[in-house]
């Protein structure tokens, strides 16, 4: 029986393992750093209220990945608490749960997210409504219109993120919604990031996409294609994302599979084959070796390749040279928002209906908050009487930001609020949680544009399969860092030796439009 070890407890690393364990003929052992399951897309339930790191949604043009969910985690066969408050129609699965009742249920989500720009909501992506136009006024509506009819004549390489931009939207567009807010993201201006990034997250989105959306609900076009970033719908579990890989772990364990938490990977011993033959992981102040068959790894490139004997100097430097963007969330519980709910769409106690929401305000250093009420009625202890929101900030481990501390960071999440208009004083402030995530978003600059040198050297090591968001240096979602694993899997089962299917999920056009 071969040995899997599998390094990482996230979602590309429990779907492997699970996946694995179903076929049978494996032993499975997986190792996990942390002391929690889902990665970044973990739930922190403090005090009641719970936190999604990120912001996930469930939503997945692949049927095998909207099958597993659906596996793990049944449709709501009933109204969720806030639809119960507000009479209001949700789709139901006569098949699934009741989520006043039973907590393993998929709850169907409407999905509003938009931009804060000078003091106003933009709808994200831009739509061309009517209230678009009149919060951007006359003159600049214009110069948007003919910045964007020059970009349509007049196309840019597309040697970085700035100009994929530019040639989608037109450059006074980018100036106004892009810019900073990528430039805050990343800690680099977007001319200095490669363009593969908004190719992956932006995809077919682009002013020709809006328009052929519009039109496509005006005609009710049955089974009309959306892209991504235009779904009006998603899935979310009930008590948030880390809900999914605590129940996938518990599978694993049921099944045989063995988890070691709290156990960080130092080592990949490679033999003189190349293949690696052994781990070393630290765990309670000691370390402790195990030999395995193969190895799916899902922590990060840079420190992967750090922990291996016998790599090649120009290996060594491009994975050193890899970039990373690290995460904060504050979470801040009040008693009411300032902000107004000026749209159709009916919440509890009236708050803006977003789930999360874009900050371009150049003032700030805030990138992006979500209201936790709108994501699930669950995550918020005291839905009537309390708004949970997390706070976003996008850093780096050497930042002042990062070094502060917990109740610095709060106040100065809460003055940036106040500014914002978000609550009228700190005195609306209940309660407030730090959490921070190192290597939460793999970056497109420095060495990442020698990325495929990297890749065809780590493919000569046969028994070493990398998947997952950090494991291959992506930035993926939750449904395309499962698809590495289900293609990992397929060929280890198979015996395929061909790597390129792995590395191929979210870049080949089957991962971005439905079959």
């Amino acid at each position: 029986m071969k040995k899997i070890l599998i390094i990482g407890a996230g979602p590309a690393g429990l779907t492997a393992a699970y996946e694995l364990l179903k076929r049978g003929g494996f032993e499975v052992c997986v190792f996990e750093e942390s002391g929690v399951f889902g990665g970044i897309s973990r739930t922190v339930n403090y005090n009641g209220n719970r936190m999604d790191m990120g912001g996930h949604r469930f939503f997945s043009k692949m049927s095998e990945v909207n099958d597993w969910w659906a596996k793990m985690l049944p449709p709501q066969s009933a109204p969720a608490k806030d639809d119960i408050l507000l009479n209001r129609a949700v789709p139901l699965s006569p098949d699934g749960r009741n989520p006043e009742t039973e907590d393993a249920v998929m709850l169907t989500r409407h999905r509003v997210s938009r931009i804060l720009f000078d003091a106003k909501f933009y709808d994200y992506p831009v739509s061309l409504k009517m209230q678009t136009l009149l919060n951007m006024g006359f003159f600049t509506t214009l110069a948007v219109g003919f910045s964007y009819l020059h970009s349509v004549f007049h196309k840019l390489s597309e040697t970085n993120l700035e100009n994929f931009y530019i040639n989608r939207f037109g450059r006074k567009l980018y100036e106004l919604f892009f810019e900073y807010y990528t430039e805050n993201l990343w800690g680099r201006h977007p001319s200095e990031i490669d363009a593969s990034w908004g190719a992956q997250r932006v995809k077919g989105l682009s002013i020709s996409a809006v328009f052929k959306d519009i039109f496509g609900k005006m005609f009710a076009k049955k089974n009309r294609k959306v892209e991504t970033s235009l779904i009006e719908e998603f899935k979310y579990p009930k008590l948030g994302p880390g809900q999914l890989w605590d129940i996938t772990a518990e599978k694993v364990r049921e099944m045989g599979g063995e988890i070691v938490l709290n156990a960080r990977v130092v080592r990949l011993r490679r033999g003189e084959s190349g293949n690696i033959e052994s781990i070393v992981y630290e765990k309670d102040g000691a370390e402790i070796e195990i030999a395995g068959n193969i190895v799916i790894s899902s922590m990060p490139i840079k420190d992967l390749v750090a922990g291996m004997n016998n790599v090649p100097s120009d290996i060594a430097r491009i994975a050193s040279g890899l970039p990373y963007r690290d995460y904060m969330t504050l979470g801040v519980l009040v008693k009411k928002l300032a902000l107004k709910n000026k749209t159709a769409l009916k919440t509890v106690g009236n708050i803006v209906p977003d789930c999360w929401v874009y900050v371009q305000d150049r003032s700030v250093k805030m990138g992006r908050f979500q209201i936790y009420n709108n994501w699930s009625p669950y995550m918020v202890k005291d839905l009537e009487h309390t708004v949970w929101l997390g706070l976003e900030y996008f850093v780096s481990e050497s930042d002042a930001m990062w070094n502060m501390s917990e109740a610095d960071f709060a106040a100065f999440g809460i003055a940036e609020m106040v500014k914002l208009g978000l609550i009228e004083s700190a005195n609306d402030v209940i309660d407030t949680h730090l959490e921070r995530v190192k290597k939460a978003y793999p970056a497109y600059f420095d060495t990442y544009s020698e990325m495929d040198t990297l890749r065809t050297w780590l493919d000569t090591i046969g028994n070493l399969y990398c998947v997952g968001r950090n494991g291959q240096h992506r930035y993926n979602n939750i449904d395309h860092s499962m698809m590495t694993s289900f293609e990992a899997v397929r060929n280890i089962v198979s015996g395929n030796a061909d790597k390129s299917n792995i590395w191929n999920v979210n870049t080949e056009k089957e991962y971005h439009e439905g079959k």
